[in-house]
């Protein structure tokens, strides 16, 4: 998906203009600093079955995500499928709930461990969607695993910032996205295995 040459395998979401990404040292950097126009970075084919692997590294402070399942209905990725969350646990600039920290599926499931680096230091993460089954791996860990469409996942939907939207997370195939959140965040080998 990406070999630390080039993003021929993704775009910006809603084809948006966006000048917050680059390639640099093999590693594709979602830019901090001179951006005008931000946008997701979204893979140019749906996925509904998958295993993802990457590595990513955040600056101090930053925040960001990689959602799945993705459509382009919204303003922004994240409005339509689960996000596998990724941000500074530690450097935050203000306390995180449980469910917002590393490997989370963001405002839904927290992660059952933290085991996320310091800001600055590798992390190495897998996503394995089948069906109706979700595991968010960190570091070797499994910190979330858990059915779609249940009423478990019902009624923390209906909990979450998302309970307004029917149809966010009801998808069996869509995109996946890097989320842009302002910046500061580093990945690198980018892999996919369909199941």
């Amino acid at each position: 998906m990406f070999d630390g040459t080039n993003t021929s395998n993704w775009r910006p979401y809603q084809n948006k203009a966006s000048d917050g990404w680059k390639i640099e040292k093999g590693e594709l950097i979602n830019k901090k600093d001179d951006v005008k126009n931000r946008a997701d970075l979204i893979t140019k084919e749906e996925y509904d079955n998958f295993e993802l692997s990457l590595d990513w590294k955040v600056d101090k402070g930053a925040n960001s995500g990689v959602v799945y399942r993705a459509n382009e209905k919204n303003g922004s990725s994240y409005e339509s499928g689960p996000e596998y969350q990724l941000i500074d646990d530690k450097g935050y600039y203000h306390p995180l709930e449980d469910w917002q920290k590393s490997g989370a599926d963001y405002d839904m499931h927290p992660p059952s461990k933290l085991v996320s680096k310091t800001a600055g230091e590798y992390n190495h993460t897998r996503i394995v969607v089948k069906g109706a089954h979700a595991e968010h791996w960190l570091n070797g860990e499994k910190v979330a695993d858990f059915d779609f469409w249940t009423p478990e996942w019902d009624a923390l939907k209906a909990k979450s910032k998302f309970k307004d939207n029917k149809e966010w997370g009801m998808a069996k195939k869509g995109y996946i996205a890097l989320q842009d959140h302002g910046g500061g965040i580093s990945f690198k080998n980018i892999k996919i295995k369909k199941l």
